[in-house]
């Protein structure tokens, strides 16, 4: 398990935003990184920027390494078009996004550890690859029993998020459906994300 899960928080602070929109960041209370040195502030290099923008977008979804997000940049390079439209295109069809977005569970770490444990199902089939790449009109559903965790009930009730117009989802059913893949613009991010400065980091 990644360790990102136990630190969260400073994360934010790190990296001097709310992440995730979350009412309970302490990021809220206390605008500076953790640590005793955290109030103090240098203006970041060109580097300090392009890796900051990397860190963010990279956390943003929760445990992903370096090596796997790194396939995602190269991935992104390979296809047609805007190379940082299409990594945030490529992250938006994890399994775990998906998850996420459709409000089955209130973060981005509990989609991992939901579709980890086998909550959901892809198509009909049982799926526990957070990571699974999803296709154009796959649908996952909430799997029986798991419909009824206190989590998920409050999740799909919760009006702190709204499921973008790429996802079609029936919370009465406890279905999804990536309709298709979205441009940065579309993806409701709390804070801004630079995908262009991640191409330039792994450009350099």
């Amino acid at each position: 398990m990644s360790k990102r899960l136990n630190s969260k928080h400073k994360i934010d602070r790190r990296l001097g935003c709310n992440l995730w929109g979350r009412p309970k960041s302490p990021y809220n209370k206390r605008e500076y990184g953790p640590g005793q040195h955290g109030q103090r502030r240098r203006k970041p290099s060109d580097y300090g920027i392009q890796l900051m923008a990397k860190q963010k977008l990279k956390g943003y979804y929760g445990s992903i390494g370096e090596k796997q997000f790194r396939r995602y940049y190269e991935d992104a390079v390979r296809r047609k078009g805007d190379t940082g439209e299409n990594l945030v295109g490529i992250l938006e069809h994890r399994l775990d996004a998906l998850i996420y977005r459709a409000k089955f569970v209130p973060t981005v770490f509990a989609a991992r550890q939901f579709a980890s444990h086998g909550h959901v199902s892809v198509n009909g089939q049982r799926v526990t690859v957070p990571s699974y790449m999803l296709k154009i009109g796959d649908v996952i559903e909430v799997r029986g029993k798991s419909r009824e965790i206190p989590m998920v009930i409050e999740a799909t009730s919760s009006a702190e998020r709204e499921v973008p117009d790429y996802v079609d989802v029936d919370h009465k059913k406890m279905t999804a459906t990536l309709t298709r893949t979205p441009n940065l613009e579309d993806i409701p991010y709390p804070v801004q994300m630079e995908p262009n400065l991640v191409v330039e980091f792994y450009s350099r």
